[in-house]
């Protein structure tokens, strides 16, 4: 559907609204992801010219038997991976976006699931897609095709897996730490990175999405083609229109990782990894439900809960129960030792006298509830973002479990504190070896050594 076209339709189903608001004109069809836009974030759905495939792929969901491929086009497309375990893709299977019935028409971001996979083995893959021509439900053709012509490589997670992560947080869209830290992923070549929140401010379109992970303003164009992302989302992952749809560019977990008690839980995540067991949890929003400003639009009480119930039957499934060593993630901390800063439960509306400042420091009730189930299977280290400052706890009296914060994106500030950092995590010698990258000296900041659970 071309821009003027879209433009004649939009007129036309104003026109056709009654009233009472009901539509009546039953033949108009939108393409998908163009009705919940600007009209001027719209894409020309058949601009042949230029590439159609316009980033790297972005690997996403890290995990034993699976993995999540997705990468930005400049109009309407179907894409697809061809993937395989011989480097030349001579035994390569095509797998399609979307799910059963349908794939998926896009005009924004193409994502394809990889299941069926093998553990802790290395494939290869390459990306492709057609051009769709959509003129309606029985006028739609392919127009042409596009290859990546690079040939990539990912290895599953598994518990013969390399045991070897790093942890980036607070990006808050800016390139220049951002960069430094993708630089640092790529010295150090992780078997997976953990992306712990507020990639982004508020983002109110596809569009802007899809700059901050599938084309950012980094010198590397494949950041994150052959090493893979898990994500926690941060408080500001869930604002701005778009952001209340983010599985619209970075996927949500495969439906077969989930019971379905679980279904709306998508950014959870149990994954084992070598000797050691990643946990993701989300700790939602900084400010309460009940807070004004939020208009009674979210949720996030019920969304904790439910982690629970997920979090306490990931824990004791024999993969992850039996792992030398367990560390958990999410965005808001779950500890602080100032009695002053706000702890996220300040209901209605995030304010007391005694307490700053007007949103969490940290995650009381989250603590509440996750704390003990992490305690009780032997977590060893729970690695948070979201106050913009490094900081570390050490164990004391009942809490065995260190916390560390990973620090913010400023690069000039005066508080020695604030830095960006790259937390990488390795087992060596049978000790989780854990070294904090600062970015902003180029130094290691401190390193810690965890023994078996």
């Amino acid at each position: 559907m071309k821009r003027r076209d879209f433009l004649k339709g939009a007129a036309l189903m104003t026109a056709a609204t009654g009233a009472g608001g009901v539509m009546q004109a039953a033949n108009l069809v939108l393409p998908a992801q163009q009705e919940d836009r600007p009209l001027e974030d719209a894409a020309p759905a058949e601009e042949v010219d230029g590439k159609l495939i316009v980033s790297a792929p972005m690997l996403q969901n890290y995990a034993a038997t699976s993995m999540g491929v997705a990468f930005a086009v400049s109009s309407l497309a179907n894409g697809y991976v061809l993937v395989g375990k011989q480097p030349d893709l001579s035994d390569a299977r095509k797998v399609m976006c979307g799910g059963y019935r349908t794939t998926e028409i896009s005009d924004r971001v193409i994502q394809v699931r990889l299941t069926g996979l093998e553990p802790a083995t290395t494939y290869y893959y390459r990306i492709g897609a057609d051009r769709i021509h959509y003129g309606g439900g029985y006028d739609m053709k392919v127009i042409g095709n596009e290859e990546d012509p690079q040939v990539y490589a990912f290895t599953t997670a598994g518990k013969e897996a390399k045991a070897h992560f790093c942890v980036i947080n607070d990006t808050h869209v800016q390139w220049a730490p951002f960069g430094l830290a993708i630089d640092k992923i790529a010295e150090l070549q992780p078997s997976c990175v953990i992306w712990n929140g507020d990639a982004s401010n508020t983002e109110e379109t596809i569009e802007a999405q899809r700059r901050i992970y599938l084309t950012p303003e980094i010198e590397r164009y494949d950041y994150a083609a052959r090493i893979p992302y898990l994500f926690c989302p941060g408080n500001h992952d869930f604002r701005g229109m778009a952001n209340r749809h983010l599985e619209r560019v970075w996927m949500y977990r495969q439906p077969e990782e989930r019971l379905s008690r679980d279904w709306d839980l998508g950014r959870n995540f149990a994954v084992r990894m070598g000797e050691v067991a990643l946990i993701g949890l989300d700790t939602a929003e900084d400010k309460m439900d009940t807070n004004p400003v939020f208009a009674g639009l979210f949720n996030s009480k019920a969304y904790r809960e439910a982690q629970t119930a997920w979090l306490r039957d990931a824990l004791s499934r024999k993969e992850i129960a039996r792992a030398p060593f367990l560390v958990a993630f999410c965005h808001i901390p779950l500890f602080d030792p100032d009695p002053k800063h706000n702890p996220g439960d300040l209901a209605p509306a995030d304010s007391d006298p005694q307490y700053s400042p007007d949103f969490a420091m940290w995650q009381r009730t989250c603590a509440q509830m996750w704390t003990p189930l992490l305690e009780k299977a032997g977590c060893q280290l729970i690695i948070t973002a979201h106050q913009h400052r490094y900081h570390c706890d050490a164990p004391e009296g009942k809490r065995k479990w260190t916390h560390l914060i990973g620090g913010g994106p400023d690069l000039n500030a005066k508080d020695e504190g604030r830095f960006p950092t790259v937390i990488e995590g390795e087992v060596v010698d049978g000790q989780l070896k854990v070294t904090v990258h600062n970015l902003r000296t180029g130094k290691v900041q401190e390193t810690f050594t965890f023994r078996k659970r």
